[in-house]
Formats: C-alpha cells, structure tokens, sequence
C-alpha cells in the first residue's frame, strides 16, 4: 500500500505568514494606542503649559497692584507726617482722614498681595503638570521605537500624576 503524502511545508508556510501578519496588526494597533495616548498627553501639557503662562501674568499683575497700593499708603503717610509739622487748623481732622484712607490702601494692597500669591501657587502647581506630561511624552516615544509596552504603561502612569496636578492646579 502506498502512503498518501500531505503537503504540510506549504501549509507551514501559509501558517507563519499568517502568524507574522496577526503580529504585525497586533503591533500597529498597540502603536496607534501610544500614538493616541501620546497626542493627549500633548494636548494637556499645552493646555497646562496655557494655564501656568496665565497664571504667572496674572501674579505679576496683582504684584504690581500691590506695589502701588503700597506706594500710595507711604504717600499718605508722608501727607500726614507734613501736615503735623504744619500749623493748619484742621490738622487734626485731616489727620484722621488719611489714616483712614492708609487703612483702606493697606487692605487693598494686602489682597492685591494673597491673589499674587495664590496665582503663583496654580502657576507652580500647572508646571509640575507640565513637566509630567513631557516626561511621558519622552518616554512614550521611546516606547515606540524601542517597541516595549511596559515603557507605555510607565508613561501612563507619569501622565495619571500630571492629570492629578492639572486638575489641582485648575481648582
């Protein structure tokens, strides 16, 4: 009897090829999620990097409301010091008048003052952000070249940190 022979190199063959193909759909797939999640980590750590930029200007400006408040409570100061040395008749009343506009000018700079500084805390609060998403940025472009996921999963873990002080640095 004779033996029936199945041609299995070329079904070998057609095996490997298909095996190869699902691996490099696999692999496409895996890099567009990185792509993806790369472009959103982009897109925060512009909107961050916007926030932060706003809240600097924002800190200056109440910085120098500040400084001109103060400026003016020592104007008023030196008005009442000069009139003290005067012989005016109504010292006594202006007197009063101006130290109770230094009143009102001090508490005026004293607020221009703490929103300074609360400006200055999202600011810093927004850079830490920003700083995190590049990182993962970085990272996750690493992973594509070097095609090891595990980097991916670091830089979304990075990128999770950067959302928390975005969010933080919003509020």
């Amino acid at each position: 009897m004779e033996e029936i022979e199945v041609p299995t190199e070329h079904l070998h063959e057609a095996i490997e090829e298909k095996t190869e193909e699902a691996i490099e759909k696999s692999e496409k797939k895996g890099s567009m999620a990185i792509a993806i999640s790369t472009a959103l980590m982009a897109v925060f750590a512009a909107l961050a990097s916007l926030l932060a930029g706003h809240h600097a200007d924002e800190a200056v400006i109440e910085q120098i409301r500040a400084s001109d408040q103060w400026a003016f409570y020592q104007a008023k100061g030196i008005k009442d010091e000069i009139l003290t040395l005067s012989n005016s008749p109504d010292k006594q009343a202006r007197s009063a008048k101006y130290k109770s506009e230094q009143a009102e000018i001090q508490k005026g700079a004293k607020e221009s003052e703490a929103a300074s500084h609360a400006h200055l805390e999202h600011h810093s609060i927004l850079a830490r952000a920003v700083t995190l998403f590049q990182i993962s940025i970085a990272i996750s472009a690493i992973a594509i070249l070097t095609k090891k996921r595990f980097l991916w999963f670091i830089s979304l873990g990075i990128s999770c940190i950067g959302l928390f002080y975005f969010v933080t640095g919003i509020f």
